[in-house]
């Protein structure tokens, strides 16, 4: 879990977690004002914390680095703001443990008037629509959502994609997935409810702009790469490019 001011929706998150299948719940802070890390340390999570407030793509990092060090063969990432339900946890891992994915996102779009109705705004749905689009056709996909909060990974795939070299701001997910497809692992998604509400978290316009805009760097540097433009997003580790 990548945690930033999520006390007042920790619990709910941790509550909904399935109480069986799961070795360790890692929680990373990235330096909250708030009283995140002392609800974490309550819950008996494994809690690493952020001296500084780092980023969302810094603060994944950190908690993928700690789940390699376990021998988990399957590892969630689930915001713990509420948004995402997780309770859907073991649907998502039983598809990566039967070999049908090796990647699996929750959709918070099964459709339009569902995603409305749990309170998306309509800017975000369509900037999401338009921009999940784009992903497919750029990376010959065809999820629902690939803006979501909650995301299933078979071991092997955080050992090979090179994710330290991505972003440490929102764009580390667009990277993260461009990779994924890179080496040829396969994506898939289950529907999962839209939960939005005051206290979830969510970033403002102008951010969600420039996360639009680095979204499309990134289909732009995979096709460049794929051309003989080498870049580091898609270069195995230890291995040079620009």
């Amino acid at each position: 879990m990548p945690a930033y001011n999520a006390a007042s929706t920790l619990e709910r998150t941790v509550s909904d977690l399935p109480a069986d299948g799961i070795a360790e719940v890692i929680l990373v802070d990235d330096h909250s004002s708030d009283d995140t890390v002392a609800i974490a340390n309550r819950l008996g999570l494994t809690v690493i914390t952020h001296e500084s407030n780092r980023g969302y793509g810094a603060n994944q990092k950190t908690c993928y680095r700690r789940a390699l060090e376990t021998e988990a063969e399957v590892v969630v990432m689930i915001h713990p703001d509420y948004q995402y339900d997780a309770r859907l946890l073991g649907v998502a891992t039983e598809i990566l443990r039967l070999g049908i994915c090796d990647c699996v996102l929750g959709s918070r779009i099964r459709t339009r008037r569902e995603a409305l109705a749990g309170g998306m705004p309509r800017w975000k749905y369509l900037a999401n629509r338009v921009l999940t689009t784009v992903e497919n056709v750029a990376l010959g996909q065809n999820l629902g959502d690939f803006h979501s909060g909650f995301r299933a990974y078979r071991r092997e795939v955080l050992e090979t994609i090179p994710y330290e070299s991505n972003s440490d701001d929102f764009v580390f997910d667009s990277q993260f997935l461009a990779q994924a497809v890179h080496f040829g692992f396969k994506l898939g998604d289950i529907p999962v409810p839209v939960r939005y509400f005051d206290e979830a978290s969510s970033i403002n316009l102008w951010r969600s702009i420039r996360y639009g805009l680095g979204t499309l760097g990134v289909l732009t540097r995979f096709w460049l790469h794929r051309v003989g433009l080498r870049s580091r997003l898609f270069t195995p580790s230890g291995q040079g490019a620009n």
